[in-house]
């Protein structure tokens, strides 16, 4: 399994909700250095703004730790838009993203993505290690 990985926003919420279980899991490989993370800025850029959300009460300091995580031990990349028609446009950048990457776009919305080999669930990912 590749260690590079482009992680959708809904993953890095639940990773920070609960400690447990496989979007965790994949946070903390990210934390010890056994993967690497494919961002962009307008990724950063949307984790920044859904983490601050007040429904979720993270405090600014751990949101700060993770964007910082991601900008430490990832990779930044700079997407070149693809043309074909998405589910959801809003989440073309983490495609894109992961294109430009070579890396595994783990997400809990498989459904707003094309049907391809390297867009898993973090339950895929984690069984495929």
């Amino acid at each position: 399994m590749n260690n590079r990985v482009v992680l959708d926003t809904n993953v890095l919420v639940s990773a920070l909700i609960s400690d447990r279980g496989n979007p965790a899991a994949i946070l903390d490989m990210l934390s010890e250095g056994s993967l690497e993370a494919v961002y962009c800025q307008r990724i950063l850029d949307e984790y920044a703004e859904v983490l601050s959300r007040p429904r979720f009460g993270f405090p600014r300091a751990e949101i700060d730790a993770v964007l910082d995580l991601f900008k430490m031990r990832g990779a930044a990349v700079d997407p070149m838009r693809s043309v074909f028609p998405m589910p959801d446009e809003s989440d073309r950048v983490f495609y894109d993203t992961a294109v430009a990457g070579g890396a595994v776009l783990i997400t809990g919305n498989l459904k707003h993505f094309p049907d391809k080999p390297f867009i898993v669930s973090p339950a895929e990912f984690i069984a495929e290690l």
